[in-house]
């Protein structure tokens, strides 16, 4: 038997040929005349300890984002602007999901936006074929204008219910709702009166608000500018 055998180590040390080698966090150090491998940090692991949790300085880049958006030059050709306008008609109503889901109002938000999409595809059915439903382009389905009906449903939650603190904030999302609306007749899409009842849908359902909860249903509307 070696003279390091049977040898004993305490906590945090273990036996390696007969020594007691200390651990470390990236493994056992390493014997005499052999350079260690430098530690490294994984961005993975500080990815995976990251929560979010919004807080007012979130909602105040967000609100400083939404002003320069309206402050995009308006002589734009006619293909960015139609990409800023599918931009905002995503956008929008994705920045009011994340204030709902902040303020705990998730469930009532999901519901009016399936509302609101349901009443705009609904009318696009309904109308398809009617001369107020064909597209400047010729094609049909056009009354209302869905883009602009979602980009307002998002700006007019977002005013009445996340900035309503921020009334510049609130304008400035109405206005890259106005822009959107404005992008879908520059690109030919739509008429001014299918882009105006789209905006006429999305801030209805935008400015409600149904009280889901264990006492039943409630129904509130209100608009704040």
């Amino acid at each position: 038997m070696s003279a390091g055998a049977g040898r004993r180590c305490k906590v945090g040390v273990r036996a390696a040929h007969g020594r007691c080698t200390a651990m470390t966090a990236q493994g056992p150090s390493a014997p005499a005349g052999v350079s260690a491998a430098p530690a490294q940090t994984s961005s993975l692991c500080a990815a995976s300890s990251f929560r979010f949790a919004p807080s007012r300085k979130s909602a105040d880049r967000l609100a400083a984002a939404l002003a320069l958006l309206c402050l995009l030059p308006a002589q734009a050709s006619a293909e960015p602007f139609e990409q800023f306008g599918t931009a905002m008609k995503y956008g929008l109503p994705l920045a009011a999901a994340v204030c709902a889901a902040d303020q705990n109002r998730l469930e009532d938000f999901a519901v009016r936006g399936v509302l609101q999409a349901a009443v705009v595809w609904g009318m696009k059915a309904v109308f398809d074929g009617a001369p107020i439903s064909r597209r400047p382009s010729g094609e049909g389905k056009g009354f209302p204008s869905g883009h602009t009906a979602a980009a307002f449903f998002g700006a007019s939650d977002l005013a009445g219910k996340c900035f309503d603190d921020k009334p510049w904030a609130g304008a400035a999302a109405y206005g890259a709702a106005g822009l959107t609306g404005w992008s879908r007749v520059h690109a030919g899409e739509h008429t001014p009166q299918q882009v105006w009842t789209g905006a006429l849908i999305g801030i209805s359902f935008g400015a409600a608000s149904f009280g889901i909860g264990t006492e039943g249903v409630g129904f509130e509307w209100g608009m704040r500018f």
